[in-house]
């Protein structure tokens, strides 16, 4: 039974870290915060407020992969845990990474990038996350956009 529950508290975890900084995230907190309240209701705000701490470093970092790693281990102890104290927790948390690695096996999960960009000064910011922006000058020093490159 302990092997069952080591697999399927990694297959939790591996999901949960996973989902971090996609557009699966917020389901995918909400499904894991259900089952830590089913086994205690008071532990949802501290259980959220790690996984939140979890999904910023995953957003933050440089090398996402690297921090999803190290918070799989973290989050394994975790739904082992759960696991071990509240049984009726396996078949949602089973469900719950089924889903995850569902999403992602068919392609309908997506990287949430966030970017903050400011300009001061009389700066100007060109700025774009997938794709490319194209600018060149103009006479008097106006801006001309490309065809291509999406509202002004």
């Amino acid at each position: 039974m302990s092997d069952e529950l080591t697999l399927l508290a990694e297959a939790g975890a591996a999901a949960v870290v996973a989902a971090m900084a996609t557009d699966l995230w917020q389901g995918t907190r909400d499904g894991v915060l259900g089952l830590f309240r089913r086994d205690a209701p008071d532990s949802a705000a501290p259980v959220g407020a790690r996984l939140d701490e979890g999904a910023a470093l995953v957003r933050s970092s440089a090398a996402p992969d690297d921090v999803r790693r190290a918070l799989a281990g973290i989050w394994s102890r975790e739904l082992h845990e759960l696991l071990r104290r509240a049984p009726a927790c396996r078949v949602p948390l089973a469900r719950l990474a089924a889903e995850v690695d569902g999403a992602f096996a068919s392609g309908r999960a997506a990287v949430v990038l966030e970017q903050n960009n400011t300009a001061r000064d009389s700066g100007t910011v060109f700025a774009v996350q997938h794709g490319d922006i194209h600018t060149t000058r103009g006479a008097g020093g106006a801006t001309r956009r490309g065809p291509d490159d999406g509202p002004q």
